[in-house]
């Protein structure tokens, strides 16, 4: 299988503007990401896609790969334009504003693939146990529930499940913003229309479980800061710092 990794980057977040070109130590968090990512060794080829000059240049500049596309609602839909004419099998989508990504659990997301012989896996995805009460209660977090087989019932801002039942111990996962597409899937992705539940939510995958496809999570420990709100940039800047 050919495997490539790509970066979609957006100047203009919604909650935190111009997050990816602030500084994380020497570099910006976009070009920390990038290089990350490429020194894993696990792809063919690593780039940005962007709608930004500014985040193209960073990228550029510092010697890594960009391209330029529309505007577009979703990271996919912005990498599957990016993709259209790329010789590949699986597409790795790292969020610009997780810089501290590391190799094994890029490892375990190929592996799905590796391992899916029925190819009935359209997505694969990442979740980590929280335990934290404020954690688990902040919309910023995207809780996720699974199956008996690791696959995704729905993804949700809400906490999730409600714990009604209080002398049962209930487990919560945040959905961790990395995914692995088969490439024909995250192609027919783009061109399905927005359904209630993403639009509501605001959360990109629930549109391949609207549509019944199959996104698979797998269980990491991965611990890293996906930078959404200044907070997070300040969290991200003291790990950076330890």
């Amino acid at each position: 299988m050919k495997i490539i990794a790509v970066i979609p980057a957006r100047y203009e977040a919604s909650r935190f503007p111009a997050k990816l070109m602030q500084m994380l130590g020497e570099k910006t968090v976009i070009t920390t990401t990038y290089q990350n990512v490429v020194e894993t060794g696990l792809f063919d080829e690593v780039f940005v896609a962007t709608d930004s000059q500014i985040i193209f240049d960073e990228i550029v500049k510092n010697g890594g790969k960009a391209v330029m596309t529309d505007q577009h609602e979703t990271g996919s839909d912005r990498i599957a334009e990016a993709v259209q004419n790329i010789d590949c099998d699986i597409v790795i989508n790292v969020q610009g504003d997780e810089p501290f990504l590391k190799l094994e659990p890029l490892k375990q997301l190929i592996e799905v693939f590796h391992n899916d012989e029925n190819q009935e896996i359209s997505l694969a995805s990442l979740k980590i146990k929280l335990t934290d009460k404020e954690e688990i209660e902040n919309p910023n977090n995207v809780k996720v529930i699974t199956d008996n087989n690791g696959f995704a019932l729905y993804f949700s801002r809400s906490v999730i499940p409600f714990h009604r039942e209080i002398s049962y111990d209930v487990s919560y996962f945040k959905h961790i913003g990395v995914y692995a597409f088969r490439k024909h899937a995250l192609i027919q992705f783009s061109k399905l229309e927005m359904k209630p539940l993403e639009i509501s939510e605001k959360i990109e995958c629930i549109r391949y479980l609207e549509y019944g496809m199959k996104i698979k999570l797998i269980e990491t420990n991965f611990i890293g800061v996906g930078i959404d709100t200044p907070e997070d940039l300040e969290k991200a800047r003291k790990l950076l710092s330890n």
